[in-house]
């Protein structure tokens, strides 16, 4: 520094009123002094606001108890799934298989971002009919061949499926944030996960009894397109309503592509799914698929908002603070320093191990003869585990920066893309586990029979 520059001070250091102005420091430039924008205002809250006062203890005193609560919902949707891949719709239309994360996460990022509940309805029903597209298509690059006959009734299970979830979770999730404010707590560290946990058993639940319905009714062919028209032509109205509303009417323009994204992204996880699920080396993947999937989304979501919400406090969109100048930062910095964004981070992957061997000792009890018995199997699923966590929170500290630079809501657009990377994260890693698990124990099976052959006769 040449004793020009000014230093701008980290929360912690700050002792300021409640606004800064008339101006905000621009960015810092590390050949002169900082310059004063008249076009800009930063509101800053003082440092004895209510999230600089949080600790690492009161974070994880919030969050383990709904993360406990989001687990066992997650747990009861791994046994769902194990019990729904075998009725007869899910054995004869294998695709249902590739649209489950899509539409599990689909509905976490509609609900996930409070987005306005009309827009959400659009949204809900034309992402719907494009992830039965998407699991269409799949299906037909890895098969080499389409089966039209089975094209209409994905296309309008995963619609009623979006909307009926969206609708029901919409709802759950706006009482759940109300309830919060009056009790004191932070909806950021029990929103996400309960509604997560709910979800994933509604959503499944709703696409297996639906798409049993159009399998049972499938000689009847003018039912399915029925469906999807008439979930089509509700949409002119939606939107007609949503023009009622400027700021529903922006989210409905401009909260198409991180959706699509995540539910592309999500449909390769659902692939993958699709072409393990039924093998007998990965005998078990239905039931720990949504727990992975979910845990990793969960989390990573809570963090997304977490720096969201540090931002609002301490920034104005399109601007970042000095201290998160950096659009890629250290991964130590993200993990290891006394900021509060990452003494969260800190929390929530150190509950990562404690809470999948919960988790996993539920679905031993319940379905102990899926669940591989090899430590081995255990300690490489811990290890998925915590390098999807990982992963997840620190492209969360970057992507947020990013957003933010562009003056960007990062809970409408970080967390699609984020808990669509968990679900593919979560499912390629889940399946290295089985794989390597059913390798060594095979090895170790040859190894006994050679020492049988070769022994005394």
């Amino acid at each position: 520094m040449d004793g020009t520059e000014t230093r701008q001070r980290r929360p912690e250091e700050l002792v300021l009123p409640h606004t800064l102005s008339p101006g905000r420091l621009s960015a810092a430039s590390e050949d002169g002094p900082l310059s004063v924008s008249e076009s800009h205002v930063v509101v800053l809250k003082p440092p004895g606001s209510e999230l600089s006062r949080e600790t690492a203890l009161s974070i994880g005193l919030q969050v383990i108890v709904p993360f406990l609560f989001a687990g066992l919902g997650l747990s009861g949707a791994g046994v769902l799934l194990n019990y729904f891949q075998h009725w007869p719709v899910f054995v004869e239309v294998k695709d249902l298989l590739t649209l489950v994360p899509p539409l599990v996460g689909l509905k976490g990022n509609l609900e996930m971002t409070l987005a306005s509940r009309l827009s959400t309805a659009v949204q809900a029903t034309v992402v719907g009919l494009l992830a039965a597209v998407a699991a269409l298509l799949l299906g037909a690059v890895s098969r080499e061949e389409l089966d039209f006959a089975k094209v209409e009734l994905l296309c309008a299970s995963s619609v009623i499926t979006a909307f009926l979830a969206a609708f029901a979770l919409g709802m759950l999730m706006v009482c759940i944030v109300i309830g919060a404010r009056k009790f004191g707590v932070n909806p950021d560290n029990i929103a996400t996960p309960i509604a997560a946990s709910l979800g994933d058993l509604i959503t499944l639940s709703i696409l297996a009894f639906v798409s049993s319905f159009f399998y049972k009714h499938r000689e009847n062919r003018y039912l399915t397109p029925l469906v999807c028209i008439g979930f089509m032509a509700l949409i002119p109205m939606w939107v007609l309503i949503a023009k009622q509303n400027p700021p529903i009417m922006k989210i409905l323009k401009f909260g198409w592509f991180p959706i699509i994204l995540a539910m592309v992204i999500s449909s390769f996880g659902g692939l993958i799914l699709n072409k393990t699920i039924s093998k007998q080396q990965y005998q078990g993947m239905a039931i720990f698929t949504p727990i992975i999937c979910g845990v990793g989304g969960n989390l990573v979501a809570i963090q997304t908002s977490r720096i969201s919400t540090y931002l609002h406090m301490w920034s104005t969109p399109g601007v970042l603070p000095l201290w998160m100048k950096q659009f890629w930062p250290n991964p130590c910095s993200t993990f290891c320093t006394s900021e509060i964004n990452s003494i969260s981070a800190r929390v929530l992957l150190f509950l990562v191990v404690p809470g999948h061997l919960i988790f996993f000792y539920i679905i031993y009890l319940v379905e102990g003869h899926l669940v591989p018995n090899s430590k081995i199997f255990v300690v490489f699923y811990l290890l998925a585990s915590l390098i999807q966590v990982t992963i997840l929170l620190y492209l969360a500290e970057v992507m947020v920066r990013l957003t933010w630079h562009q003056a960007l809501d990062p809970d409408n657009h970080c967390i699609p893309y984020l808990t669509g990377l968990g679900d593919l994260l979560g499912t390629g890693l889940l399946t290295l586990c089985f794989l390597i698990n059913w390798l060594l124990r095979s090895e170790a099976e040859l190894d006994g029979i050679s020492e049988a052959a070769s022994g005394p006769p």
